[in-house]
């Protein structure tokens, strides 16, 4: 190839939705023929590169992907040059880029992005990376989901290179053998992930406790503060888990009851042309509850008209905000998407606490948002977008790039039909400043 050459790829039959295009690739080139179906997707059925040369691991620029149909599979060519591999290196600079910070996509494993994207917004959560970090310095444990998980970050914390590519195959394999949900190369959804992810390490973590404690590891009431809460509670809690409470005031005898109830996110209703502190506020609302709803009060010791209301108690040092943009149209007899145009704003403040809540003038900053980009929730992708020492990053599994902050207002979602494709936040993730 000479230095100005290029590939071309061009519109076939075999290839209706290509379209034509042109990926100007210098070398030195790689190739790489996936199948993306069959018993074994993603692997590699032909993988060559420019004889002496090294394979760039990123290649945003640079890489032209295709996907043809061929003697009854589904091929995916890759053509990438290395030449680009340290572009964001070079955009971030020498001299701005952070000190043992380290940026690597993901690779896809087959609709495997629902995970990669989740695991990157977690990666940034900072007080959450830490702990999966020290995870690992722990005496050697068995292989579980958090294992997998501790040793995935520290690969990408002890890379030498500051960017480049990592495969989280053994991550992949144990989520796949853990829960048939994800034994498959089906799309998945990101907060159902999200909450099986955390809820699992919460488990693993109580039942290590439950272990320590019985083989007379832990100090007598090391796990049990002064008042008396359970002993249970987990770092994964003390980083995501809040409490609201529902109170409800009967309107007979203005007695008012309430019942906490702790949360690791929160999920939200999302109207059009709204704010993320909108739909916090209608999460909170008021509700009457009359005729046959009515509301059975102690005090009456009979069903009386009350009213009732959910507030935040308590704030947890990352507030994780999931958008319910997948709602069950009956007409249609399926899960349509709301692309509603939601603002989620850099900085954020809880009003609806409740009067006995601790710390309610807490101010959060928005650290990571899980994107969905397509129509409905079983088709699509995942991105993720991070805040990193004051730059914005983009997430696209294997891609990785600097953006603008002002990119951000391109994943509010959009203000024509429910139905449409479009790039919107779906989690929030919201990291406290004390």
């Amino acid at each position: 190839m000479g230095e100005n050459s290029s590939v071309v790829v061009e519109h076939t039959a075999a290839m209706p939705n290509l379209g034509l295009a042109r990926f100007p690739v210098p070398p030195p080139l790689q190739f790489r023929l996936q199948c993306l179906n069959g018993d074994e997707p993603n692997k590699d059925v032909v993988s060559q590169q420019a004889e002496g040369m090294g394979v760039a691991p990123s290649c945003t620029s640079h890489c032209a992907c295709v996907t043809l149909p061929v003697s009854g599979r589904v091929l995916k060519l890759c053509m990438c040059s290395g030449a680009n591999a340290s572009a964001l290196e070079k955009e971030i600079g020498p001299e701005q880029f952070p000190v043992n910070e380290h940026y690597f996509g993901l690779v896809n494993f087959g609709n495997t992005c629902y995970c990669n994207s989740v695991l990157q917004a977690l990666y940034f959560c900072r007080p959450f990376r830490e702990k999966v970090l020290a995870y690992k310095v722990q005496p050697r444990k068995k292989e579980s989901l958090l294992t997998c998980l501790s040793d995935l970050f520290n690969s990408i914390a002890t890379q030498k290179k500051k960017v480049g590519v990592i495969p989280p195959k053994k991550f992949i394999s144990r989520l796949r053998k853990e829960n048939e949900l994800f034994d498959n190369y089906m799309q998945q959804d990101a907060h159902e992930f999200l909450n099986y992810l955390l809820n699992t390490i919460a488990d693993l973590l109580q039942e290590e406790k439950k272990q320590e404690k019985q083989n007379g590891k832990l100090q007598n009431g090391s796990l049990e503060s002064d008042e008396g809460e359970k002993t249970d509670l987990t770092w994964v809690h003390q980083i995501f888990q809040g409490t609201l409470t529902n109170e409800t005031r009967c309107l007979n005898c203005e007695a008012v009851s309430s019942k906490d109830e702790d949360f690791l996110d929160l999920s939200v209703d999302v109207e059009q042309n709204t704010s993320i502190t909108h739909c916090l506020r209608g999460f909170s609302n008021t509700e009457t509850l009359c005729s046959e709803y009515k509301y059975y009060c102690e005090q009456c010791r009979s069903k009386q008209e009350a009213q009732k209301r959910m507030r935040v108690k308590k704030l947890p040092m990352i507030l994780a905000l999931h958008l319910k943009r997948f709602k069950y149209m009956d007409q249609l007899h399926r899960y349509t998407k709301l692309s509603y145009r939601v603002v989620f704003p850099l900085e954020l403040r809880l009003f609806n606490t409740s009067g006995d809540a601790t710390n309610p003038d807490r101010m959060y900053d928005l650290v990571a948002v899980v994107v969905h980009c397509g129509s409905g929730p079983n088709r699509g992708h995942y991105i993720t977008i991070v805040k990193s020492h004051g730059f914005w990053l983009l997430f696209d599994d294997d891609i990785v790039e600097k953006i603008d902050a002002q990119a951000i207002e391109e994943f509010y979602g959009l203000t024509s039909d429910i139905s449409k494709n479009s790039e919107s936040g779906y989690i929030l993730f919201y990291q406290s400043r004390d």
